[in-house]
């Protein structure tokens, strides 16, 4: 059984589901104790956390709206109430919408700002204490790939500007932390369709849109994560890892 992460004590924001749901499992099965969060989706997120058991290890679900301040604050110390720390945070949550900024509305600007950008800042900020008492530590953030460039950007204005607030605040908090044995990056997938999809069901699945001729999956996105939290990533910081098969290229 893999353990690269035995001992440490992890917590995915918006674990119950999609990217969030294959990261958690992943960082079990490499031997982490793993608390995640949901808002609205219970009954997934009790069977991701038997999931996680299933590997031997400890798991947690807290409900928690991770844009509001007394929730995470609230979170964290459950989590590692639960856990016994806190080494590990993955910001998974953020919301998605397509829409002009002619046509969107300041309440959906400020829910595609707050769900990315400042859950990230609150999770982190209630978390880096954790990291610096136990000496060691790794934030990963999820991004997106188009937003630095922002590709294909008709109407995506409110998401890419979330998604590049997290590229921007991952990079400064990574100078702050450092000298903790704190890392900080961000993951940033492609276009991943179908989440259910493991890489070996996509090899068989054609998609012109990369260039390795394969559809993205959220195991391609975990893989990723799982090495940003490991020793082998000590040396990598501030830095941004386009998880995309070359759909930018």
């Amino acid at each position: 059984m893999a353990t690269r992460l035995a001992g440490h004590k992890a917590l995915v924001t918006g674990g119950a589901r999609g990217i969030g749901r294959t990261i958690a499992l992943s960082l079990a099965a490499e031997g982490a104790d793993v608390g995640i969060s949901y808002l609205a989706s219970r009954p997934s997120a009790n069977k991701v956390v038997t999931s996680i058991r299933d590997s031997d290890v400890k798991g947690s679900a807290l409900r928690a709206d991770v844009t509001k301040e007394a929730d995470v604050k609230r979170l964290v110390g459950a989590t590692v109430d639960n856990l016994g720390g806190l080494d590990i945070l993955v910001n998974n949550v953020g919301n998605f919408l397509v829409k002009d900024v002619e046509h969107l509305s300041y309440a959906e600007w400020r829910d595609l700002i707050d769900s990315n950008v400042t859950a990230a800042f609150l999770c982190s900020k209630y978390a880096i204490p954790h990291m610096r008492k136990a000496g060691w530590g790794r934030i990963v953030s999820l991004g997106a790939a188009g937003a630095y460039r922002a590709h294909g950007s008709k109407g995506m204005s409110g998401f890419y500007a979330g998604k590049a607030g997290i590229v921007a605040l991952s990079k400064a908090l990574a100078r702050e932390v450092g000298r903790h044995g704190i890392t900080v990056n961000v993951v940033s997938p492609g276009i991943v369709k179908d989440y259910s999809l493991t890489p070996a069901q996509a090899k068989g699945t054609k998609d012109k849109e990369t260039a390795v001729r394969r559809p993205g999956t959220a195991q391609d996105l975990a893989n990723a994560v799982v090495f940003l939290c490991s020793n082998e990533a000590e040396f990598v910081t501030g830095d941004v890892l386009n998880v995309t098969g070359g759909w930018l290229l």
